[in-house]
């Protein structure tokens, strides 16, 4: 009862600076070349992205107030408010969400987990790697590191570790249950980056930088600018992990037979798993080539997904009704592309950039843009959710970095893939960081240590390698 109690004052805590955070900005003069109607939206803004923070209730809870205040109070009409809905980022988010239930339905995710196991497992690094395989191939389609992470690699990682005595609490978590859940939790962090689809803030931020650099950032533009920077991440961050905090069973044989016997116990591929199967290769087909088909758009080619998963009953309507997380992220996410769309709109988003790049102009562009990087990528120690971050940040350093004179599709890239990757510096950054910090195998100082000097990898990986790839694509 007293945690009950507890918890609910919290929110009512939470609740109260929400809404005065929200009230402070709405009654405070708009600035000079600020119009009210653009200050008035901030302030409904500001207050939502403290309540996705906060959580004093559900985020799809937050926005419908927000929205719901946005048009009572005139600050934007209905069919403005509305307009979020009707966008196709909203709809390529929540058609993902779909097809990734599609995948641990059919389990076709966790056979793929189990042969790149049964393939790589001979050894403790061997097997990060077929983790990571696993990851790998599952985000195109799955756009929930929470799902991939926590719904499929952590209970495979928590059974390996059992099978080698290893637990969090006895003094045998190093022998390779700390190793395979840093690099597991880690490489996530990584996966997210590397496809459009594969987080939920990534749409968002390509859409808003498209409005604002005047770049359609296409699914396969995505893949293509992530691809060697981010096969470069993947290689190398096991490795530092290895050396640096390195399991103290080295050789695991009993990993392949464990999949073995799990592939057994599944049997033959089923009819559900092939239909799966050739959806995706259909879906990766379309959002590769399909600018080539008839300008078939990502969104479209998601949508199809569903279609076909529902045609084939892979998928029942009843369970697309009954997935409330797809439903709920369709709520918030529609009404927060909307107050960034707007905020763009209306100039606020420019202004900010102009205030904030006038304190460092004269600098060149190259010193300028690392130390708004810097601030960028730390500035997640005070975040718990990407897609929050991604609403109240992506766009206003995006702004700054154009102000300041940085290649426009260069600053929007790094910055949507820096965000990503900054999941990896503490356990309560990303949903799925506090699945992998609550088993019990890591501790703090290590998980924060690590992250730090993994992040300190990252830099010049996707600043300086990834920048002469782009050059090489031809996007910068």
């Amino acid at each position: 009862m007293k945690s009950m109690s507890a918890e609910k004052d919290g929110q009512s805590f939470a609740l109260f600076w929400t809404i005065l955070s929200g009230s402070i900005i709405w009654f405070l003069p708009a600035p000079l070349g600020i119009e009210e109607q653009a200050w008035h939206l901030l302030a409904i803004f500001v207050a939502t992205i403290i309540g996705f923070i906060t959580k004093p209730l559900p985020m799809g809870a937050v926005a419908l107030i927000a929205l719901t205040a946005l048009i009572i109070s005139k600050t934007l009409t209905l069919a403005e408010g509305l307009s979020g809905f009707s966008h196709p980022t909203s709809w390529l988010t929540f058609s993902s969400f779909l097809i990734a239930r599609g995948f641990i339905k059919t389990g076709l995710a966790a056979r793929l987990a189990y042969l790149f196991i049964r393939v790589l497992g001979q050894n403790t690094l061997l097997l990060s790697y077929g983790l990571l395989a696993t990851d790998l191939v599952l985000a195109p389609g799955m756009p929930s590191g929470n799902a991939r992470a926590g719904g499929v690699i952590f209970p495979l990682v928590k059974s390996l570790a059992q099978i080698y005595k290893s637990e969090p609490h006895d003094g045998s978590s190093r022998r390779i249950g700390s190793f395979l859940m840093l690099t597991s939790f880690q490489g996530t962090q990584i996966t997210t980056a590397l496809f459009f689809t594969a987080m939920v803030a990534n749409p968002l931020m390509a859409s808003l930088a498209g409005e604002m650099v005047g770049f359609e950032f296409t699914w396969i533009t995505w893949a293509l600018a992530a691809l060697v920077p981010g096969m470069i991440s993947l290689l190398l961050m096991p490795l530092i992990i290895y050396f640096y905090y390195p399991p103290e069973v080295k050789h695991t044989p009993e990993a392949p037979d464990l999949a073995r016997q799990k592939l057994n116990q599944m049997g033959r591929i089923s009819r559900s798993e092939w239909l799966m199967g050739g959806t995706f290769l259909l879906l990766l087909l379309l959002w590769i080539f399909g600018d080539y088909l008839g300008g078939i758009k990502s969104t479209t080619t998601a949508l199809l997904g569903v279609a076909l998963l529902v045609a084939a009953r892979v998928l029942s309507w009843d369970e697309i009704i009954a997935e409330k997380k797809a439903w709920n992220i369709l709520l918030w996410f529609s009404v927060l592309l909307m107050m960034a769309s707007f905020l763009n709109e209306f100039g606020l988003i420019a202004w900010v950039s102009q205030q904030i790049g006038g304190v460092i102009d004269g600098f060149p562009w190259q010193p300028a843009f690392f130390l708004l990087s810097v601030v960028y990528f730390y500035n997640g120690y005070f975040f718990a959710s990407k897609a929050a971050r991604a609403s109240a940040m992506y766009a206003p350093f995006l702004s700054v970095a154009l102000v300041i004179g940085t290649p426009p599709i260069y600053a929007a890239l790094v910055l949507a893939f820096l965000l990503n990757l900054s999941g990896c510096l503490t356990h309560y950054g990303t949903a799925v960081a506090p699945i992998y910090f609550g088993s019990g195998y890591i501790e703090v100082r290590i998980w924060w240590k690590l992250g730090f000097i993994l992040s300190l990898v990252y830099f010049p990986i996707w600043l300086v390698v990834g920048g002469l790839w782009w050059q090489v694509l031809g996007l910068i």
